[in-house]
């Protein structure tokens, strides 16, 4: 037995013709085929031909079949909605849920043998997908990116296959990942598409007589696959139970300009930067955490960080302690925040000289070390570690952290570093000699001491995990157990600029806001040159085109924001797009063109939380030259046969009407952020000043009866607010409860201000004129 590449139910991998499968399987009525059926799909397995196709009750055709289960795994029971098909030696359980569009697909192993095995990595079964096209107009899209299906390397935990013109898809994934790493895999075999996935261990040990249950792949067919992958993120939350924290904007001291602000910052610093968020006022406009980053702590820098987190360099910037700037940033009602690397220490310190036995082990016995950063992976299953992780969770948040950056997550799995690792890579996975206690896995190892660190930091802790593309084993470790993931590497570590985040914050834009916040790094607003002492990528300010870009490209998708300008440096218009861009809005955010560009350019924002429907278009331009956008009505998600109002955000104008389809050209390295608003025939809310996003996080009601337009706004303290009223033709402007109010070419200003945060009602009176 291989246990390096162990497929309990040997799956016979010779690919049939998919138009031959789907025939049979259609017309299958003998006693041997089994059935079962929700309402949006059917899953059928016949015993003598061992194969199990998936058909959509919608269109009634199968889009995903197996091949041959073979080696006897071939006699399915069936109980409720679910089919059992195994032997001895092991089952998998194809499960429909109710109101789920997916196939739940369990394995179970059962050990027949004298000895124990090691499953190392275990295959799920591979599926054949018919979308109705050739391969060669398909295309997947993973952690890798968007890529042709021979062309894709793998993707962590799942894969979409799609047909880009009309998004026809099907999505797959793991939606539990508590013992294994999964994995998908596409290949084009006999002119169709191919998707196999499989579950990587490390190590699993099952003893003889023993059986294991495994993690659940599960798979489905989307008229929409972005929905698809939607549906799968809102999955994934469920099996784990996750309900998020809630998040605020944060600063992190890392980037900032200047040798007195970057890395840690000092704790002058950092007191004048609490003291002027507050004088500011940008708690207010969504900014709730201030994170210090590397270089507080004690120890020596060997090959990597210093690694003594239970106290800080003497010789430091914050010779005090932690505890005094902690409490003066929770004075001035801010969060505090800390990094730190909970799994990486040095096994070469005097420290640890015995304690060699806290770290994991290469089969040469030697410690493993991660190649470029992170330390010497310590194993969280030793009594004495899981005592030492404990112990350091609730230290720092006894001197007042309830916000933990938490980096090199991934050496808490004993696995080496891959950065920057998007698609799949081999990294020696499970090479590493077994955990010191037997029968855990290297992922098993990673969540236990998340939550051995949970225990000890307590429930109000803000949990940041960074970084997934050190390892993106780190998605199968951390999920359901970190409130945010850094899903892209530090700011140009790849050569991509400010694109860098985006890239990766739009590939799995479907995680944020279900499974974590997707945190894409710090936007950039700077206009200073000088130079960032931690790291040296992200010197150089930034055009105001550019500001504009990375904030609302953050703030729209309704991601994770991070800024690491030093704020007080700022020039006033500089704050202002912080100001328009750091508080989130909640609502739904997709893009576009999401499988046409490997980065999306287009993205709609859309909600209804106010009585009315909001939507909000953003074109965004990462590139050097003139970018030409043509999208219709449709195409974008909005109703092919209305006629829209639009206002640019950015530009404080009215634009044209909109109707059938959206046309524009947007310079190079720049956004327009455009609200649409469908044509009523009388007047109706636009946009608004306060937020990018235009209303939807200040507008709270809005009504029209008896003409007259009425509303409330949620107002900041001494912040200019405008309405911004379309009046079509025919209607007149009568009168105003509050503000000033000013018309010119169709478009209503109404000015308001309040002296303190708090809601206000208006109401504007309009007479039809005919």
């Amino acid at each position: 037995m291989d246990a390096a590449r162990f497929d309990p139910f040997s799956i016979h991998r010779t690919m049939r013709t998919l138009l031959f499968v789907s025939s049979a399987l259609a017309g299958m009525a003998h006693a041997a085929v089994h059935e079962v059926s929700n309402r949006q799909l059917t899953v059928r397995f016949d015993d003598e031909a061992g194969i199990v196709g998936i058909v959509d009750r919608l269109t009634g055709m199968p889009f995903a079949t197996t091949a041959k289960l073979s080696g006897g795994a071939t006699k399915g029971t069936v109980a409720g909605k679910a089919i059992t098909i195994g032997d001895g030696g092991g089952e998998i359980r194809f499960e429909l849920r109710d109101e789920q569009p997916f196939v739940f697909i369990t394995p179970t192993v059962r050990n027949t043998g004298k000895t124990a095995v090691d499953l190392a990595r275990v295959a799920m079964p591979g599926f054949g997908v018919d979308l109705g096209k050739p391969a060669s107009d398909l295309r997947t899209l993973g952690t890798g990116g968007l890529l042709a299906p021979d062309k894709n390397p793998g993707s962590y935990l799942f894969l979409t296959c799609v047909d880009p013109v009309t998004r026809n898809g099907v999505v797959a994934g793991f939606t539990t990942q508590n013992r294994g790493s999964g994995v998908v895999f596409s290949s084009v075999e006999n002119g169709g598409v191919r998707m196999n996935a499989r579950l990587d261990h490390g190590h699993l040990f099952v003893d003889p007589g023993k059986s294991v249950s495994l993690d659940t792949f599960a798979i489905g067919r989307f008229d929409d696959a972005r929905l698809g992958l939607e549906r799968f993120a809102s999955a994934v939350a469920e099996s784990h139970r996750i309900k998020l924290r809630p998040k605020t904007a944060v600063y992190c001291s890392w980037y900032a300009e200047g040798p007195d602000h970057g890395g840690a910052g000092t704790e002058a610093t950092t007191r004048e930067l609490a003291a002027f968020i507050a004088d500011k006022r940008l708690k207010d406009y969504g900014l709730g955490v201030i994170q210090l980053d590397d270089w507080w702590q004690d120890g020596p820098k060997i090959g990597g960080p210093a690694t003594h987190f239970d106290r800080v360099n003497p010789d430091g910037p914050y010779r005090n302690g932690i505890a005094p700037v902690a409490g003066f940033v929770e004075e001035n009602g801010l969060t505090f925040g800390l990094w730190w690397l909970p799994f990486g220490r040095n096994h070469m310190e005097p420290d640890y000289k015995d304690k060699q036995d806290w770290f994991v082990k290469w089969p040469d016995g030697k410690p493993l070390r991660q190649k470029s950063f992170g330390g010497t992976c310590l194993d969280t299953t030793h009594p004495e570690v899981e005592k030492h992780l404990g112990t350091l969770g609730k230290t720092i948040r006894s001197w007042g952290a309830k916000y933990y950056k938490m980096d090199g997550l991934v050496t808490g799995a004993g696995v080496d570093h891959a950065y920057i690792n998007d698609g799949f890579k081999e990294d020696k996975f499970g090479e590493c000699l077994p955990l010191h206690r037997k029968g855990v896995t290297n992922i098993e190892a990673l969540r236990h001491g998340l939550r051995t660190i949970r225990e000890g930091a307590g429930d109000d802790v803000f949990f940041s995990g960074c970084c997934a593309v050190q390892n993106m084993r780190m998605y199968a470790g951390t999920i359901g157990l970190v409130d945010s993931m850094r899903v892209g590497p530090d700011f140009n570590h790849d050569g991509e600029g400010i694109r860098s985040g985006p890239l990766r914050g739009s590939r799995v834009y479907f995680l944020n806001g279900k499974v974590w916040w997707n945190d894409p790094d710090p936007t950039k607003v700077r206009t200073s040159d000088e130079k960032c002492v931690a790291d040296n990528s992200i010197t150089g300010g930034v055009t105001l085109d550019q500001a504009r870009l990375t904030s609302s490209w953050v703030s729209l998708t309704d991601q994770f924001y991070l800024i690491s300008d030093w704020l007080p440096a700022l020039p006033e218009e500089r704050l202002d797009i912080l100001r328009r861009t750091m508080a989130g809005h909640g609502a739904t955010a997709r893009p576009v063109d999401y499988f046409d560009n490997n980065l999306p350019n287009t993205w709609l924002v859309t909600d209804t939380k106010s009585g009315v429907r909001r939507d909000v278009l953003g074109l965004f331009n990462f590139y050097g030259e003139p970018l030409k956008t043509d999208h219709t009505l449709e195409r974008l998600g909005l109703d092919p046969g209305n006629t829209y109002h639009a206002f640019d955000f950015w530009g404080n104008r009215p634009l044209p009407d909109v109707k059938g389809s959206i046309r524009d050209t947007v310079a190079p390295n720049s956004c327009k952020v455009i609200a649409l608003r469908e044509v009523a025939g009388h007047p109706v809310l636009l946009s608004t000043s306060r937020h990018v996003s235009q209303g939807i996080v200040d507008v709270k009601s809005e009504t029209w009866s008896a003409n007259t337009l009425s509303g409330t706004s949620s107002l900041l303290a001494k912040d200019p607010y405008e309405l911004r009223i379309r009046v079509p033709d025919g209607w007149k402007f009568d009168s105003a409860s509050v503000g000033e109010a000013s018309i010119e070419n169709g478009l209503l200003r109404v000015k308001l201000t309040r002296p303190e945060n708090g809601d206000v009602p208006w109401s504007i009176r309009f007479r039809n004129d005919g």
